[in-house]
């Protein structure tokens, strides 16, 4: 039989891996039920060793997401920051490089709106990249049109026009309304409508779309902020102070 004469640092030694794990298997069922029971009184005399535990795993498997990221954002670099078509706006040759997977239905992605833009006015050197990613039903996916084919007819300053207005936007997003909203910006609706429905504006978002699913992005608004993913609204003052620890670790 095994004989226990230190229970804690054994019992310890054998959960963390430390012991050999033919130890265990080398035990009968006296000695296991032993084992047992020594576990559990060192536990329930120790019951902020299970709190120890959880806050270890919790803090490696927040790493490895983490990293996991990182990792995506590096395999998926150009597509990320340099695909060709997607709107740039802030600091064009900003030192740091802020991209958000956005839906303009996405009430959280509204509310990101103003946020994004005092983190920009605030800091002045950082390069705005945004990804059309309706996911949010068929008002997303036209409103999601409708502002790539307005980038395509009329340039990228209609389209900052347009982005605005549509993330301010209440009700349904028909062609009249669309239209409508066009004329009123002073923009060609009639091309832009016609634009809505090509192929160049379908691939846009099939590619939005594939590389969403190679980041693992399910909701929105996500951000990735250089190397780093951010997935949900953040107030401006916390991207700030990533943004700051990106410029001091770069």
């Amino acid at each position: 039989m095994i004989r226990f004469a230190a229970p804690a640092v054994t019992a310890l030694a054998l959960l963390t891996g430390q012991a050999q794990a033919t130890e265990l298997t080398a035990m009968s069922d006296e000695d296991r039920a032993a084992f047992r029971n020594e576990v559990r009184e060192y536990l329930m005399e120790n019951p902020e060793v299970i709190l120890e535990a959880v806050n270890a795993l919790e803090q490696r498997q927040a790493q490895a997401a983490a990293q996991a990221d990182v990792d995506m954002v590096q395999a998926n670099h150009d597509a990320i920051f340099n695909d060709g078509y997607s709107w740039v706006g802030g600091n064009p040759e900003g030192d740091i490089t802020l991209v958000e997977f956005m839906d303009y239905r996405c009430g959280y992605c509204r509310k990101a709106v103003p946020e994004v833009a005092e983190l920009l006015r605030k800091d002045g050197n950082i390069r705005l990249i945004v990804k059309e990613f309706p996911i949010l039903g068929e008002a997303s996916v036209a409103s999601s049109r409708f502002a790539i084919a307005t980038r395509i007819v009329a340039g990228p300053d209609a389209y900052a026009q347009v982005h605005d207005a549509l993330m301010e936007m209440q009700g349904d997003t028909t062609n009249v309304v669309l239209s409508r909203l066009a004329e009123g910006l002073g923009l060609d609706a009639d091309a832009i409508l016609a634009e809505m429905n090509s192929d160049q504006v379908n691939e846009e978002l099939r590619r939005n779309h594939a590389l969403a699913q190679k980041l693992k992005i399910s909701g929105t608004p996500t951000f990735v902020l250089q190397d780093e993913m951010l997935r949900g609204y953040l107030p401006a003052a916390q991207m700030a102070r990533i943004v700051a620890e990106k410029r001091k670790d770069g």
